[in-house]
């Protein structure tokens, strides 16, 4: 349905669902039961943001597939200039919610730049970012690079290859320039994770420096993803780490190599949330929910059958109001394959995940590895207990809203049981899939960042 069909829908209509929904009453706990209602909806026309990403795609199907208008939803999704405007809209209530990085609550929530209280029920992806360098700089990698019988990169790609460049660089007095998209972003932790990995230091944060390149050997700056080919190109930064299409975008242009995907950094690693803030949440709490069984259908089609549908979601993503790249460079990944140097495009099934594995699900020990994260780099300048992670982690995300839509859809026969992990206790079981192959266990925090050589642990701080 196009959007002036959309616009048009009668006033009348809306009305007669919300009476519909009028008086059914919302009940969140409780056994599996068939028969689960949202109440009436206090807020039924929507304004959700998004920045220009192949992850924001639960967004777009949820609006094209006329998921949110079963829910009595009327939305208009809409484009943000980058992820700090994106933010302080939702703050000031001109976005009922939005596509954000799954740092952007949590640093919002502990006052790492703004300070707003923003949670989320619903994470929209596993996987899907990329660490993409330059020609040259890849030149100087390939001899440090194992090869197969085909003479192919064996993959994954450690950042061990890179460190005689960015040694190289130090050794003339220059600084070695990454970009990344935002200080809280996943983007800007997995190439910290990935370089630190490689014994190269990414920087630090401090109270008075918020920089992140105090101590740095390499040199890590913000830029925004649609931007980031052209920086690349004019020779800005010499490497980058962002979402889809803009890895693939070099590939297409022939400005850059992608040398590691993130599901090869952290395998499986949640990508981005749907956030709103938490005054919002508060006082629509049963369009919250509506929202999330909207979310949660359309993260379920994209995966549905094996990814039959991604073709269809790749065309509807490559319209210019949602990601506006190329059909083919946007399908370069989200169809079951990845490109790394030009003509060396593999089999990477699980490089964008919306549903398997339980994708959706806001995990609390997801929110803890982030705040790990900030708190290995110096974003958080403190020694904190694991007491204070797991409450920070809880005060942001909400399995309970999550279940509550899930359950409704289970009642409606939209989802199967297996689908959902039911008796969780909101922790992922300890995970071992990192290319530094350190186990992480969200229960234990302070213990997890005991294990790396590289960064802030314990009393540890920056002056």
């Amino acid at each position: 349905m196009d959007n002036e069909k959309k616009a048009l829908i009668n006033t009348d209509m809306r009305a007669l669902f919300k009476s519909c929904l009028a008086g059914l009453a919302l009940t969140v706990a409780g056994g599996l039961s068939n028969s689960y209602a949202v109440g009436e909806l206090e807020k039924d026309e929507l304004k959700f943001g998004f920045i220009k990403l192949t992850d924001m795609a639960p967004l777009a199907i949820a609006y094209e597939k006329g998921f949110f208008e079963d829910e009595g939803l009327y939305v208009t999704i809409e484009p943000q200039a980058n992820w700090k405007v994106l933010l302080d809209r939702v703050i000031d209530g001109e976005l009922d919610g939005a596509h954000m990085l799954a740092g952007q609550p949590l640093g919002a929530t502990i006052g790492f730049g703004t300070k707003a209280d923003i949670v989320t029920a619903f994470s929209m992806d596993l996987n899907g970012n990329a660490i993409t360098v330059s020609n040259d700089v890849w030149a100087e990698m390939k001899p440090n690079i194992a090869k197969d019988a085909n003479g192919k990169p064996v993959h994954p790609i450690k950042a061990d290859a890179l460190k005689p460049i960015v040694d190289r660089f130090k050794e003339e007095g220059k600084q070695f320039k990454m970009g990344m998209v935002f200080p809280v972003s996943t983007h800007n932790y997995e190439l910290r994770y990935w370089l630190a990995a490689g014994g190269i230091h990414p920087g630090f944060y401090s109270k008075t420096d918020i920089t992140g390149q105090i101590d740095a050997d390499a040199f890590l700056s913000v830029t925004p993803p649609p931007q980031m080919p052209s920086t690349l190109e004019a020779g800005t930064i010499f490497g980058y780490c962002v979402g889809e299409p803009w890895n693939q975008q070099a590939v297409f242009k022939g400005i850059g190599v992608p040398v590691v995907t993130d599901y090869e950094i952290w395998k499986n690693n949640p990508e981005k949330v749907f956030g709103v803030s938490a005054a919002w949440a508060k006082a629509n709490p049963n369009t919250h929910i509506a929202v999330i069984k909207a979310l949660i259908r359309a993260a379920k089609w994209l995966d549905d059958n094996n990814d039959a549908n991604r073709p269809e979601a790749v065309k509807i993503l490559s319209q210019s109001e949602y990601v506006g790249a190329d059909y083919e460079v946007i399908a370069n990944s989200m169809t079951g394959t990845f490109e790394y140097e030009k003509g060396d495009k593999r089999e990477l099934p699980d490089f964008n995940v919306f549903y398997r594995y339980y994708a959706t699900y806001p995990y609390y020990s997801d929110a803890i590895w982030y705040l790990t994260q900030m708190r290995r780099w110096g974003q958080i300048t403190d020694e904190k207990s694991d007491q204070w992670f797991h409450e920070i982690a809880k005060k942001v995300y909400r399995p309970d809203v999550y279940l509550a839509a899930a359950k409704e859809l289970l009642g409606e026969g939209k989802i199967s049981k297996e689908d959902m992990p039911w008796d969780t206790d909101g922790y992922r079981a300890p995970q071992t899939h990192f290319i530094d192959n350190i186990t992480f266990d969200g229960h234990t925090p302070n213990a997890y960042l005991e294990k790396f050589d590289i960064g802030l642990k314990g009393s540890d701080s920056v002056k």
